[in-house]
């Protein structure tokens, strides 16, 4: 059984600011004692206005890399459908020297469809866009082996996502951090499906961390169940930083 701290992050989301206020908070929330820094993967704003200002991920994560110090980086989640798996490995390696060995892989299945339709990418079905995954997860960890330079470590890989019979497999198989959205008695529902599939292949459920939302109702459960990572939103065009100083607080009472 594996022991872990709480840790916090804080997803900070690309619209609706000029990047100018996003590097700012980066930095705030870097001085505040946030554990990681996630974006997200998406090309126009999720909610808002819906061509409101908005930036890319991974050149973010790429200046990111360059602007903070000690914070883990990465995206919650990057969309294995825009890139090919061989050239994500290539990116995320690269930002990981970057960064001096700071990046998370967060990955996902992708969803949201006005990215696909405006981007040109075929938006197909769910099942179909997961299976695409099960197929790029092991093409992105042979490509890491390949590299020249390597990784500076073995890059953490986080799944996003509930799917009991598809995603929550590949969590078993590939995540060394699992971040569900589920409410509290739904993520212990899924703890018990991930255990069954760790079990069908012979690894520990602890040596993966569980991710969730940081809302206050549900947190002292959620930890209670097993949740070690926890993670709150802001964005523009005023990002607001007092759910997370509240949390860090938090964290630190429950890891003295």
């Amino acid at each position: 059984m594996i022991d872990r701290p709480v840790r916090i992050g804080l997803q900070l989301q690309p619209q609706h600011m000029d990047y100018a206020t996003i590097r700012r908070t980066a930095s705030e929330a870097e001085d505040l004692g946030v554990d990681i820094l996630f974006n997200w993967d998406h090309f126009y704003p999720l909610y808002g206005e819906p061509d409101g200002l908005h930036f890319e991920c991974w050149t973010m994560l790429a200046a990111w890399a360059e602007s903070t110090s000690r914070v883990d980086i990465g995206a919650l989640v990057s969309c294995n459908s825009y890139r090919n798996p061989e050239l994500l490995a290539d990116m995320a390696r690269t930002v990981d020297h970057i960064s001096g060995g700071r990046l998370i892989l967060g990955i996902g299945s992708g969803w949201f469809e006005r990215d696909y339709t405006e981007y040109g990418y075929e938006f197909g079905t769910a099942g179909g866009r997961l299976d695409d995954l099960a197929t790029a997860l092991p093409r992105i960890e042979s490509r890491w082996a390949k590299l020249n330079p390597p990784p500076t470590r073995d890059i953490p890989v986080l799944i996003g996502g509930g799917g009991e019979k598809k995603t929550l497999r590949l969590v078993a198989k590939h995540a060394d951090i699992w971040h569900s959205f589920a409410d509290a008695d739904t993520l212990e529902h899924k703890l018990g499906v991930l255990r069954g599939h760790c079990a069908t292949i012979g690894r520990d459920p602890s040596e993966i961390e569980v991710s969730v939302a940081g809302g206050p109702d549900s947190r002292d459960r959620m930890y209670e169940l097993g949740a070690r990572l926890f993670t709150v939103g802001t964005g523009g065009p005023d990002p607001d930083l007092t759910e997370l100083r509240e949390i860090l607080s938090w964290r630190d009472k429950r890891n003295a």
